[in-house]
């Protein structure tokens, strides 16, 4: 009725159809430089890392006896779970069977996908760690470096703690008890005293000849910066390079790319600066 009023008035009239378009989903294919590291992008982890100039070593302090602890009570549904990833991590050869007389219970996280990980109680054993002191770089000493880029992209990798060995001799100071039976890590478990620093400790190894010019990592996170597409072009296809060559791997999903503005360490970069994430002052102020 309301369209037949404004005819009768003689208004013209445009007619606009709204079509909801599902989002193209990127492909890896389709990604100029990053197509040709296919590599670096696995589904999964394809299983144990190679050695590499980092182990994780576990020094405990002087007089510290085996801990080991009764398995958590798990419900009906997390106990499936517990199956699964014991079979995918024995399979990918992240875990083995042990005889060791330490021990301890396993607990599940929520993941922010509502997946859930299965992680390992080491409150007890990692008060009995000595704490490697290796430095965590200053956020400012790193964002000094910055100054003139205007092009990002940030890496996330797949899984890091996954992609590194624990010393052989330690192993045994991982295991841990369940339902299904006794194992051990070949590589660092999630909530270990001294993994991210011991990690940290590894990708500098790694990223040193860039570190200062293009590149800044901190823990598992990698930021590629460039002062303009050409020269940020050249700084993707050696970082993936690099990576392609000391079997680190990403996921492709998590992978943001030929960006003017990112967001790394709860800060918000672009050419105009560094500055704090509104969103995480909000947070903080709610």
């Amino acid at each position: 009725m309301k369209v037949k009023k404004y005819v009768d008035r003689g208004s013209y009239l445009f007619v606009a159809q709204v079509i909801e378009k599902e989002p193209i989903e990127r492909r890896l294919e389709d990604v100029p430089v990053i197509c040709k590291f296919p590599d670096v992008f696995p589904e999964d982890l394809p299983g144990l890392p190679p050695p590499r100039q980092v182990e994780f070593e576990i020094e405990l302090v002087p007089g510290a006896a085996p801990v080991a602890r009764v398995p958590y009570r798990l419900v009906p549904s997390k106990m499936k779970e517990l199956a699964k990833q014991l079979q995918e991590l024995s399979d990918k050869g992240f875990i083995r069977p042990s005889s060791s007389p330490w021990g301890a219970p396993v607990l599940f996280v929520k993941k922010k996908d509502g997946s859930f990980r299965m992680c390992i109680d080491y409150r007890e054993l990692n008060k009995l760690i000595i704490k490697n002191h290796y430095p965590l770089p200053r956020i400012d000493d790193m964002f000094d470096q910055l100054q003139g880029s205007s092009v990002y992209s940030k890496i996330d990798l797949r899984s890091s703690y996954h992609q590194l060995r624990v010393r052989e001799k330690d192993i045994p100071i991982t295991a841990f008890r369940t339902r299904y039976g006794h194992y051990e890590f070949q590589v660092i478990p999630f909530r270990l005293t001294n993994a991210p620093v011991v990690f940290m400790d590894l990708m500098n190894r790694v990223c040193r000849p860039f570190l200062n010019k293009f590149v800044i990592v901190f823990i598992d996170d990698i930021l590629i910066y460039s002062k303009n597409k050409e020269e940020h072009e050249e700084h993707l296809r050696i970082i993936l390079e690099l990576l392609q060559k000391q079997k680190l791997y990403t996921k492709f999903s998590k992978f943001e790319l030929w960006l003017d503005s990112v967001k790394f360490l709860v800060h918000v970069i672009n050419s105009q600066g560094v500055h704090v994430d509104p969103a995480k002052v909000e947070a903080i102020k709610s």
